[in-house]
């Protein structure tokens, strides 16, 4: 991998992560495209560059996750995040499979994109519009809703959450927000244990890019984040249906045009 290579996938990831399209994906495609996708380097890069957008959401919310005595904030992310440790760690070798299956990525992102196609229809009443009306039982069930994106990659786990939320009477704003703030430790537990297992690889060019490439994804999620909510609120989840359609249809003919495809 070089520095433009780690620049292109910053972006990607700092764009994708926190939007309903699954920012693993776009990373398929992407290393798939430059001819990086064996790498190992590189499955670890595309994870630990998460930190970066982890940052954005602390620093976009800081006086949300600095405000030490809101403590039912932090039992509501803690209680939200067990589900997904859980089955993460239970299912971790078939997780580790689906992520090297191009076609179960592209097939995931296809039925998602049609499940978003009508969203917008089911939850047109929401009840709550600030996340302190949240309760903890409604935290545990979106934490539940989290768990489909570890157990089916390519289901974006914003989208999964943010639906959870809806599913609980939030606003579209409301749940796009605790999905941000359900980021936070659900990634720091995904990129740690990433970096435990890949520390071998962290020579001193490694961890130079690892540095550009967290810098440049906070930088783009900062941005994508600030947009998004507006967006979402103004134009609904259908749009991004359409394109997930699509981008599982164009994985679908980078396979079976012979592009090795493989975020494991």
């Amino acid at each position: 991998m070089n520095y433009l290579e780690a620049f292109i996938l910053a972006v990607i990831e700092g764009l994708t992560e926190f939007l309903p399209v699954s920012s693993t994906g776009h990373m398929a495609i992407a290393s798939a495209l430059m001819g990086i996708g064996n790498d190992d380097f590189v499955k670890l890069f595309e994870v630990a560059i998460q930190l970066g957008a982890i940052l954005a959401v602390v620093v976009i919310y800081w006086k949300k996750f600095f405000n030490f005595s809101d403590w039912k904030f932090y039992l509501k992310l803690l209680i939200a995040v067990i589900p997904a440790l859980v089955f993460g760690f239970l299912l971790n070798d078939f997780i580790d499979n689906t992520l090297g299956n191009p076609v179960f990525i592209a097939t995931v992102l296809f039925a998602g994109g049609v499940l978003l196609l009508f969203i917008d229809r089911w939850f047109k009443k929401p009840e709550i519009t600030d996340e302190r009306a949240i309760s903890n039982g409604m935290a545990l069930k979106i934490g539940f809703f989290q768990v489909l994106a570890v157990v089916f990659p390519g289901l974006s786990r914003s989208a999964a959450t943010i639906i959870g939320g809806m599913s609980q009477k939030l606003s579209k704003a409301a749940a796009a927000e605790f999905s941000f703030f359900l980021a936070v430790p659900t990634m720091c537990a995904a990129t740690g244990y990433k970096l435990l297992k890949g520390y071998h690889l962290l020579n001193a060019e490694n961890i130079k890019l690892l540095l550009v490439g967290n810098v440049i994804a906070f930088i783009v999620a900062i941005i994508a984040i600030k947009s998004f909510i507006s967006f979402l609120t103004k134009h609904g989840f259908r749009v991004f249906g359409w394109y997930r359609i699509i981008l599982g249809i164009v994985i679908l003919v980078l396979f079976l045009s012979g592009y090795h495809i493989d975020v494991n």
